[in-house]
Order: structure tokens, then C-alpha cells, then sequence
């Protein structure tokens, strides 16, 4: 069972009344096919948040199959939200492994009800803007709950689906409570004009007392009212009301580090940072910017609370925060602060990639030359894993690319905003292994458009090669045949500029495979198995053992569909020898699962079977449940032609379990 809860809060108070109706809707729910939905909303920093996951804490007994929760503002990319990526979150935490997600957002919704249908599960979505981006996210079961916070009313919910909840302001005595509950400070209790005049400025707001209540115990030896007078002062000056007030003031009190970073942070790349990358984007090296982060945290204007929730120790700051700290940068950054900042991290971001590319996919092609160190920014990924084991850092690699995928995307959009074709094009090369593994459609399509827009802006003939190749597939992928070949058609153009290098020549032997590939797409594999050959004997004549192996097993498969088996069987053959040779961890399953097709359409089950139960092996290891599903398939498929009717009834019960547990039944 999962239980997405973080720790409870330290101090909160009142909203007795909205967490009864709750209890109360709960209690008198008596939904069949959807689940009753809790909408708390109200303006930023009225504690929403916290009271929906006070409700979770206090429901979860009755959802014996888990609590998930999601921040849709984790996930917004230049305003606008997938919630196809979203879903993929939830199905995540459900079990769901990544190569088993559907690609495509209605299939995905499919997935997410067949994988809920059955469950008694709570699900918290938090900062959802439109109904719209809530409803996807709703489980196929009347017997589940979702509580979704929102700064507005979300007035297009299916009439008698919600119970709203609308979170006023805290009344002047709960007002009062927290912020001595807060500060702990005697000094509140002896003055309480002085109390109530910083309950005032708070406008009842939980996030606004949080902060002042930091303030009064961060100035224990002064007297309550020259306090109070010192911050009135501050705040008639900025002409502010209520918690920007507040913010201001805690602002005004930082290091110039910490300032430096709170006004930089909104211009960081993607909608989540790390402590790695905030170093990145402040340039004064880790320990200064650990110092600078603890320092946000203390002045309530970041919460580093969330580093404990993630194991990638991910952060951000809230909405309102975001927007503070983007005002404070317009007022108070120098002039090439922003920029510099942001080509600091950008680059960052690059030589991170890189390395990730490099360590999950082995030596490949690429066009881009590799990044430099980045000085005050150490680098993530180390060049041999801990344990020694290459395995092991190629999974730890591309996780860092799957979980870094929406600052990598904001990178691209940046460097082609800002003319940076270089950075936009090596980065597109780690966003293309992303792709391989995760599908995302939307955004893998947009992000190539914008690399092969820097390409031709360049004038780099390899890169417009590589990146119109790598635009193709997933145009083809997502049925768009037509355009995928013309983008394959302007790829050969652009070798005509090329020379006669190793290089040139192997990049020209990729464009050639590609275009196989969108052959087999379209069903066309005698014209896919030409390409292929070519490919391949282009690899062989410059020795490229990698590429050559990659071709035969490609060739292989190529004839396996035409019906050649004999030579299929040599060639797929061959493939998986070289593969096992080379320690490609991935190919040797596929060379294998392909080889032992081959095999027992050839009669040869007894080989047929030690491959299969290879491939199945490697396929656990790698924790990847669709191609462990495919092989269970192959061998109930064995064992049936054998009469081997249990054994084939037990491979197929674990294939469909599998499925069953991604959803995909």
C-alpha cells in the first residue's frame, strides 16, 4: 500500500467546521461508479494544502489501498499542464512501471481506470487551476475519495460529484492562537495590541503568520512594539498589503546569497529544482548555497520539508512565493544577473545530460562535443557507480533523466529562445534516450521541432541529420507517417553537405537506418531490410561494431517478418554473439527474445526455451514488467505447442498478473 502523506505540521489550527462537513460527506457517501470529491479553495497561503492532507491523515484508516497524492503546479510547463505526464505519476505510485505506460493520454486514461477500478484509494490533487485538470485524475471506483485544492472554485464539476469547501481567512482568535503557537514568545501574551497589530498585517492568512511568527522569534531581545513599529514602517514604505508585506520584510532580512538565490529561482529552468541545480543557478559553489537554502527555509520562504517527501530531495517555491521572488528579481537583480545565471545552469544542465546519455546508453553517435566541468557546480552522477557495477549507474542514469525531464524540455525551450544552438542540440541528444523508454508525445515532438530549428539556424549539417532523424520517430510513432518521411527526406539532403569522415559516414549510415525503420513502421519490411543491409555494411567498412551488431539484429528481425527464417536465425544470431560481447546489457535481451522467436518457428524448442528464460532473467533484473510480460507470453506459447497445458496456463497467469499490476489488463 502507498501513503503519499507528508509529516503532519507543527502548528495548525481552527478549520474544525470544514474538516466536519467532510467527515459528514464521507460518512453519507453512497457513490457507485465515481468517487466523491472534496474541492477545498481559497487564495494562497490559507493552509488548503494542509488541511487536505490533515483529512487524508485522518481518513486513511477507511482506504485500506492507499494515498496518493500530486502537485499539479510540478508539472505546468510555460502555464499549460499534460495531464497525460500526471497520470503517469499517479500510475507510478500505483506500481506501474515506465516502459509499461501507455503512450497516449487516452490509453493512459484507460490504464488509470482498469488500475483504480477495483481500489478503496485517496487521492490529493493540489493547485488545480480548471476542473478539467482534475477530472482525468479521478479514480473508477465510488468506493475512493479526492480532495483537490484549488485557489478558485472549480465551478464545472459534474453537479452532486463535489462538496466544496471554501477556506475563509482565519478569524483574529485562531489568528492569534497560531501565531503564538509559532513564535512561543512571552512577549505576545504581555502586549496583545501589539499581537493584534501583527495579526493585522497577516490578514488571516496561515502562510502570512508562519512568517511573522519566524520574525518575532528571530528578534527575542527587542521589545514587541518597536518590533511591530520597525516592520508597520517597512511595510507603508512598499505600499503593499497583507503577506507580500510579510515576505518582503523576511526578504529584506537575508544574506546576500540567500536574497541572490530567492531572486533567481523563479528564472530556474523547469517547474522543480534540486539542491545541485539551485548551486548551478546561485554559482558560489554547495556549501554556500546549503547555507543560502537553510536560510529561506528559517524565513519561512521555502520549505525544505519537501526534500525529506522526495528521493531526489526535488523543490519548489508555491505559486505565491514564485511570483514574490520574480517582483523582488525585478526590483533588485543587476542587469546580467538573470542572464548569466540562466546560461550558468543551462550549461549545467547539459554536461548532466551528457553524462547521464553516456552512462545509460553506452558510447553512441552523437554530434555535440561534451561539456566542460561547470566550476562551484559539481557534477551529479559519478563516472563509476559506487557498487562497480555498470548495470546499476546505467538505471541510476536514466532515472536522473525521467525524473530531471521538465527542467531538460525548459532548457531546450530556453536555449532556443536565447540563439544558444549548441546547447539546444546536445541537449536533445539525452532527451532522445529519455524518449526511447518513455514516450511522451507532446513534448518529445516539440522539443525535436525546436532542435531541428536550431540546427538549420546553425547551419551544422551533421546536426541537421541527427535532429530531423530524431524528430522522425516519434512523429511515425504517433501515426504521423507522412511528415516523418519528409523530415527523413530532408536528413539525406543534409548528408550531401557532409564529407567522407568516420563520422560522416557513420551519421549517414543512421540516417539510412532510420529510414529502414520507417519502412517497418509501414509494414514495408523488404524495403526496411534493404536499408538495414546498407547500414550496415557501412558500419562494418569503418569498423563500428556497435553499429554493425545494432543493423544485424535490425536485418534479422527484418527477415524474420518476411518469413526467411533461415537467415533470420544467422543473423539474430550473430547479433546476440556480438551483443554478449560487448556487454549491451538491453540488446543481449532483445537479440535473445528475437533469436529464440526464430527458433521455435524453426522447430528448435529446447534453444528456443534457454533463450526465453535468458531474456526473462535480464528483463527482472532491469525491472522492466513489459518485456517480462512478452517473454511470459512467448513461453506459454512454447509450452502450448509442447502440450504442456499447465505449464502454459501458469507462464500466462504471471504475464497477466504483471499486466494486472500496470494497469494493462
Amino acid at each position: 500500500m502507498t501513503v503519499e502523506l507528508p509529516p503532519e505540521p507543527v502548528h495548525f489550527v481552527n478549520r474544525d467546521e470544514e474538516k466536519e462537513r467532510a467527515f459528514r460527506a464521507v460518512d453519507d457517501w453512497r457513490g457507485r461508479s465515481r468517487p466523491l470529491v472534496l474541492s477545498l479553495n481559497g487564495p494562497g497561503g490559507l493552509g488548503k494544502t494542509e488541511l487536505a492532507f490533515l483529512i487524508a491523515r485522518a481518513l486513511r484508516g477507511r482506504f485500506p489501498d492507499g494515498v496518493l497524492s500530486v502537485d499539479l503546479d510540478d508539472y505546468r510547463v510555460g502555464g499549460s499542464l499534460d495531464p497525460g505526464d500526471v497520470l503517469g505519476q499517479l500510475l507510478g505510485s500505483l506500481g506501474v512501471e515506465p516502459a509499461s505506460l501507455a503512450p497516449q493520454f487516452k490509453a493512459r486514461c484507460r490504464q488509470y481506470w482498469n488500475k483504480t477500478s477495483d481500489l478503496k484509494l485517496i487521492v490529493v490533487v493540489d493547485n488545480a487551476r480548471y476542473a478539467s485538470e482534475a477530472v482525468p485524475l479521478l479514480p473508477a471506483s465510488g468506493d475512493s475519495l479526492v480532495i483537490v485544492a484549488s485557489h478558485g472554485p472549480l465551478y464545472d464539476l459534474e453537479a452532486g460529484a463535489a462538496v466544496e469547501l471554501t477556506l475563509p481567512p482565519l478569524a483574529e482568535p485562531a489568528a492569534t492562537e497560531l501565531l503564538e503557537l509559532i513564535a512561543a514568545d512571552h512577549r505576545l501574551a504581555a502586549d496583545p495590541e501589539a499581537t493584534r497589530a501583527v495579526v493585522g498585517l497577516c490578514d488571516g492568512l496561515p502562510a502570512a503568520l508562519h512568517v511573522a511568527g519566524r520574525w518575532v522569534r528571530r528578534h527575542r531581545l527587542r521589545p514587541l512594539p518597536r518590533l511591530i513599529a520597525e516592520l508597520q514602517r517597512e511595510l507603508d514604505e512598499k505600499g503593499l498589503a497583507g503577506v507580500e508585506h510579510i515576505w518582503d520584510t523576511a526578504y529584506k532580512s537575508l544574506s546576500a546569497p540567500a536574497a541572490s538565490l530567492y531572486r533567481l529561482l523563479p528564472h530556474h529552468p523547469g517547474p522543480t529544482f534540486t539542491q545541485d541545480s539551485a548551486t548551478a543557478l546561485l554559482g558560489r559553489g554547495p556549501d554556500e548555497c546549503q547555507e543560502a537554502l537553510e536560510e529561506l527555509d528559517r524565513a519561512g520562504l521555502l520549505d525544505l520539508r519537501a526534500v525529506a517527501r522526495t528521493d531526489e530531495g526535488r523543490m519548489r517555491l508555491p505559486g505565491p512565493l514564485h511570483t514574490h521572488a520574480r517582483r523582488r528579481a525585478q526590483r533588485d537583480a543587476a542587469e546580467s544577473e538573470i542572464s548569466e545565471a540562466q546560461t550558468r545552469v543551462l550549461r549545467w544542465y547539459v554536461r548532466q545530460s551528457q553524462r547521464a546519455d553516456l552512462f545509460a546508453a553506452g558510447r553512441r553517435l552523437t554530434v555535440a562535443d561534451p561539456f566542460p566541468p561547470l566550476p562551484d557546480a559539481p557534477d551529479v552522477l559519478a563516472e563509476s557507480a559506487d557498487d562497480g557495477s555498470g548495470p546499476v549507474r546505467a538505471r541510476r542514469a536514466a532515472h536522473w533523466l525521467y525524473e530531471e525531464r521538465h527542467a531538460l524540455f525548459a532548457c531546450v525551450r530556453l536555449a532556443h529562445g536565447r540563439g544558444l544552438d549548441t546547447e539546444a542540440v546536445a541537449l536533445c541528444e539525452p532527451v532522445w534516450t529519455y524518449a526511447l523508454d518513455h514516450p511522451h508525445q507532446s513534448d518529445v515532438i516539440e522539443i525535436f521541432r525546436l532542435g531541428v530549428t536550431c540546427a538549420v539556424r546553425s547551419g551544422n549539417p551533421a546536426w541537421m541529420a541527427r535532429m530531423r532523424c530524431q524528430l522522425a520517430r516519434p512523429l511515425w510513432e504517433s501515426g504521423q507517417l507522412s511528415e516523418a518521411r519528409r523530415e527523413l527526406d530532408s536528413a539525406v539532403s543534409a548528408l550531401g553537405l557532409l564529407g567522407d569522415s568516420e563520422r560522416d559516414r557513420k551519421l549517414g549510415a543512421s540516417v539510412t537506418e532510420f529510414r529502414g525503420m520507417l519502412h517497418s513502421a509501414g509494414g514495408d519490411w523488404r524495403a526496411a531490410a534493404v536499408d538495414f543491409a546498407q547500414a550496415r555494411e557501412t558500419h562494418l567498412a569503418i569498423s563500428n561494431v556497435y553499429g554493425a551488431m545494432l543493423q544485424t539484429y535490425r536485418l534479422g528481425q527484418a527477415h524474420a517478418e518476411l518469413g526467411d527464417l533461415d537467415t533470420a536465425h544467422r543473423l539474430l544470431a550473430q547479433a546476440h554473439a556480438d551483443a554478449e560481447a560487448q556487454h549491451r546489457e538491453r540488446l543481449i535481451g532483445r537479440t535473445g527474445f528475437a533469436l529464440g522467436g526464430v527458433l521455435h518457428r524453426l522447430g528448435h524448442t529446447d534453444r528456443a526455451r534457454r533463450l526465453y528464460e535468458q531474456s526473462l532473467e535480464g528483463a527482472r533484473l532491469r525491472r522492466s514488467g513489459f518485456e517480462e510480460a512478452r517473454v511470459l507470453d512467448a513461453l506459454a506459447e512454447l509450452a502450448e505447442a509442447e502440450d504442456l497445458g499447465d505449464e502454459a496456463d501458469g507462464w500466462r497467469v504471471a504475464a497477466e498478473a504483471i499486466r494486472r499490476r500496470n494497469g494493462l489488463a
